[in-house]
């Protein structure tokens, strides 16, 4: 493409940006299209704007454009634009030990490392307090009886009381404990009655997803972990055998099992070229 088609193309997608997040409030599934439909909408914008399709040369920094419009009056740094290319996130990117909300996922190890270190029997826990900042309050803490009881089983997957609770009452976080059956587990939600948070604001967020979980039980006995990172990213890499088993987790969902064997080899061994061509044909095939 041209550099006149890229502005077009630029300008095209400015227009067709989105990604609200009021499927909050009622656990609806709108953040499962963002992703996709953002993808979607670039393509069509390369391509329009390769037909010809003018779009607007100023949309991030103009007087209407994307930067003033969902941001305010702030300063911002347009300089970061001319990165584009240059500088890669994916050396930077997490995999997802969970199924559910990433900024939740620190507080859930740490309610993992008390399940597994001191296995509190559910009935014994009194209360658990957990230390957050002020961002992640309105998506996985407020409404706190609406967090505490999800009214859906993809509202659960925004919501640390359940999430919390699942851990200490189960010791795992799968798929099968964010399903509409899961979520009305009576000793799950009684737990999660008792869980609550309490704002701190020396966590750097969002530059920096912490946890910080706090269980009290029946006797005094405080039972206290903490978590300065998600497990998954840079500084904690997930071992390729735990990737690999969340693969195969999903992938069964919708592929045979020798798909799946056969799709793994394949990943392993990406460097010969026709081991790529038959991942390609792997994935593709209907």
């Amino acid at each position: 493409m041209t550099l006149p088609q890229w502005i077009d193309a630029f300008g095209l997608c400015g227009s067709q940006s989105s990604g609200i997040i009021e499927y909050l409030a009622d656990g609806t599934w709108t953040k499962r299209l963002h992703p996709g439909w953002s993808a979607h909408g670039g393509v069509i914008a390369a391509l329009l704007a390769q037909q010809g399709f003018r779009g607007p040369a100023k949309v991030f920094e103009g007087t209407n454009g994307f930067f003033p419009s969902f941001g305010g009056k702030n300063e911002y740094h347009y300089e970061k634009i001319t990165e584009l290319g240059k500088v890669w996130e994916i050396p930077k990117l997490t995999f997802k030990s969970y199924p559910c909300g990433s900024i939740s996922h620190p507080y859930m190890d740490c309610a993992l490392k008390i399940k597994q270190r001191y296995a509190p029997a559910p009935a014994r826990i009194k209360e658990v307090v957990c230390r957050t900042a002020e961002g992640p309050v309105h998506r996985l803490w407020e409404p706190l009886a609406d967090k505490q009881k999800p009214i859906s089983s993809y509202g659960a997957k925004f919501s640390l009381p359940y999430s919390i609770a699942v851990m200490l009452v189960h010791g795992r976080a799968s798929l099968e404990e964010f399903t509409d059956l899961a979520i009305g587990d009576p000793l799950v939600l009684s737990l999660a009655a008792k869980v609550r948070y309490e704002l701190d604001p020396t966590i750097d967020y969002p530059r920096h997803f912490s946890g910080h979980v706090k269980v009290f039980l029946d006797d005094g006995t405080l039972l206290e972990e903490n978590q300065p990172f998600p497990r998954g990213g840079f500084e904690d890499p997930l071992p390729p055998s735990d990737i690999e088993a969340k693969f195969r987790a999903n992938a069964k969902l919708a592929l045979p099992l020798d798909r799946i064997e056969r799709i793994l080899d394949a990943v392993q061994h990406l460097e010969k070229l026709a081991l790529t061509r038959e991942l390609s044909e792997l994935l593709l095939k209907p």
